[in-house]
């Protein structure tokens, strides 16, 4: 059960080589990157590549640890005994179980499980599940029921960097940050989510892409699948290799901006790198 990329998603070997060791040792891979590196959609590309069943946990800021175990319906069981319905003598009729329950119940295949920016949640959360993820097992409270891996789950867990992650539950961790990619490795992402694009159109575009990003000041650079969308755009409107490279992205915003540029912080700061240019040029 070896992971080498997919021809949808380019993963790049030290990648591969994360994933893969996380496998061998049976510990959750944690993942962390830009936001629009391909951190979630990993999961749903190792799930299909070794065809396994995916599980997958948003987290939220209110998500608690015990929402990816199970959860217990009190009103509806208090609302049923109200009505005098029998259902109301098994408590495991008001018990839901969670992602985390699922992934140790599932049937035959081993199966991915997703916990999605788990930076979200409260501080607390990582720690809170520090005994499921290391034992693969939990207890049921109200049912006495211990409920244990039969086999232990590929754990992939994201991270966006907005909390620091305690200790503790770094240790439980394999751990890999997804680098920015470079010009060579963006040429072939682009090439798998666009085959038919012209290639002056990707060079052109691409050198406009990297040259905002380095722009001094920008409050949020521009991703990967930001710069995907940037390129339907232009192949949608039939934008021409010379029109962009007419652009330099440090004095003027490119066209279509709208898809690179996602506050008005940015579009201003580039309107007035662009004032300060032209003002130089006279």
């Amino acid at each position: 059960m070896r992971f080498a990329g997919t021809k949808s998603y380019i993963a790049t070997p030290d990648l591969m080589v994360a994933v893969n060791a996380a496998i061998t040792l049976e510990r959750p891979l944690l993942i962390k990157g830009e936001p629009g590196t391909g951190k979630t959609v990993l999961a749903h590309e190792i799930a299909g590549s070794l065809g396994l069943p995916l599980l997958t946990w948003h987290i939220k800021s209110t998500t608690k640890a015990n929402h990816g175990l199970y959860e217990y319906d009190a009103v509806s069981r208090l609302r049923d005994s109200q009505l005098g319905d029998a259902k109301v003598k098994d408590i495991g009729n008001y018990i839901k179980p969670g992602r985390m329950w699922q992934a140790f119940t599932a049937p035959d295949k081993r199966p991915v499980l997703l916990i999605d920016e788990i930076d979200k949640a409260d501080i607390e959360f990582p720690n809170d599940l520090l005994l499921e993820l290391d034992r693969m097992e939990f207890h049921v409270h109200e049912t006495g029921q211990t409920i244990k891996a039969e086999q232990r789950p590929i754990v992939i867990i994201t991270s966006n960097n907005e909390k620091e992650l305690p200790d503790a539950f770094l240790r439980r961790c394999f751990f890999h940050y997804i680098r920015f990619p470079d010009r060579e490795t963006m040429e072939r992402i682009v090439a798998v989510h666009h085959p038919d694009v012209q290639k002056n159109l990707v060079r052109e575009a691409l050198t406009v892409f990297f040259e905002l990003r380095e722009v001094p000041g920008l409050k949020k650079r521009p991703s990967t699948s930001e710069l995907l969308d940037w390129i339907k755009l232009l192949m949608a409107d039939d934008m021409s290799p010379e029109a962009l490279r007419a652009k330099d992205a440090k004095s003027a915003i490119p066209p279509l901006y709208g898809a690179l540029l996602k506050n008005e912080q940015d579009v201003h700061m580039l309107e007035r790198l662009a004032f300060l240019a032209r003002r130089e040029q006279r």
